[in-house]
């Protein structure tokens, strides 16, 4: 997985795409941390082109939770697909997590929380 994050605003976005599993999900976690490290605290997770997530996916979403509201920081996931969003609601993170039909809602919500 390569993770190409940018930046809209001062929110960082990152597309996740293909697979989020035990094989790429370190990537996606070393990436996030490193993003967190410069001082980012504004994330949108764009899931649009994420066709599975595993429980390894899941715990990289979970950390991200956990240190950004360590760090008072805010994260919005935005356009899970219907498998995506099925494993999340299975998982209880559609009742802990931020969760947004489109980038474009969850842009609108973190910019009016700034």
């Amino acid at each position: 997985m390569n993770i190409q994050a940018t930046e809209q605003d001062g929110i960082t976005i990152i597309p996740l795409e293909g697979r989020l599993d035990g094989g790429n999900a370190t990537v996606a976690e070393t990436a996030f941390l490193q993003l967190l490290s410069e001082g980012k605290q504004r994330f949108l997770f764009d899931f649009g082109n994420l066709q599975y997530i595993s429980s390894a996916g899941l715990r990289v979403i979970l950390v991200a939770a956990k240190k950004l509201r360590a760090s008072k920081g805010r994260m919005v996931c935005a356009s899970l697909t219907e498998q995506v969003y099925d494993v999340f609601e299975m998982s209880g993170f559609t009742t802990i997590l931020d969760i947004v039909s489109t980038k474009e809602e969850a842009l609108e919500k973190l910019q009016a929380e700034a």
